[in-house]
């Protein structure tokens, strides 16, 4: 597998920073839905990974938490900055994380760790900055994702213009060893045309590619996936599987 250029996915997500939150439809389902798995227990020190903006970080000290805030982006990590997302802002990379072990109550990742090289490099360190009894709560995208906008480009060339994720059973294979709760939803959002959906992916950052940049999306081509574009009631879909999980730190 290609690595990740950790760099290129800094540069896509500080270019996206300040319209994020015009475009956060996925990440503000899945924050509800990883909320309701993880329950209301007592937090004193979370960890928000990956945190881009720092939407969750709000709900965190609302709980009475002191948060820490890492993202890849400075960009990222000056827009949860300038909103007072955590208390602590740094930046870093999940797989290396500038973190001693066993510090927090709660490790909190949302839609980040699938821009890492190794998922379960990923959550061993997310583990280990945890202290035992406390809890690792993650989504990530898998396998199956962004389906439509994959059927829609092979109308128009042979070319790689999406990212692929992680068959389920290979994240359930990286949590093997530790106590965890896990699923898979799919989570649809639904725009008015081919145009609006791609915006939607480049509002959050979410145009670089795991393999490396693609070609530009010109008025011909967008007209091509316009018209190959599976519609459901008039509206064109944009479905994503969302993996989430639960681990306790031992």
């Amino acid at each position: 597998m290609t690595p990740v250029n950790k760099q290129a996915v800094a540069d896509a997500f500080g270019r996206a920073a300040p319209h994020y939150r015009q475009h956060d439809g996925l990440q503000r389902q899945s924050t509800a839905l990883l909320l309701s798995r993880l329950g209301e227990l007592p937090v004193r020190k979370v960890l928000d990974a990956g945190c881009g903006p720092g939407a969750t970080g709000h709900h965190w000290q609302q709980r009475g938490a002191e948060v820490t805030a890492l993202d890849l982006s400075p960009r990222m990590l000056e827009e949860a900055r300038l909103q007072r997302t955590a208390q602590h802002y740094i930046q870093g990379d999940i797989e290396a994380m500038p973190l001693p072990e066993a510090h927090f109550c709660l490790a909190w990742s949302n839609l980040a760790v699938q821009w890492c090289n190794s998922l379960p490099q990923a959550l061993n360190e997310l583990y280990r900055v945890v202290r035992p009894g406390g809890e690792i709560a993650f989504t990530t995208l898998a396998g199956g994702s962004l389906a439509e906008l994959h059927q829609a480009w092979q109308a128009v060339d042979s070319g790689e213009h999406a990212n692929r994720f992680l068959p389920p059973m290979q994240i359930y294979h990286a949590l093997r060893g530790w106590q965890f709760t896990a699923g898979v939803e799919t989570i649809t959002l639904h725009f008015a045309d081919a145009a609006e959906a791609m915006r939607s992916l480049k509002g959050i950052g979410a145009t670089h590619l795991h393999g490396g940049r693609s070609g530009g999306l010109t008025r011909g081509k967008l007209q091509q996936l316009q018209h190959a574009w599976p519609q459901e009631n008039g509206l064109f879909p944009l479905s994503y599987q969302l993996f989430w999980g639960v681990i306790r730190r031992d």
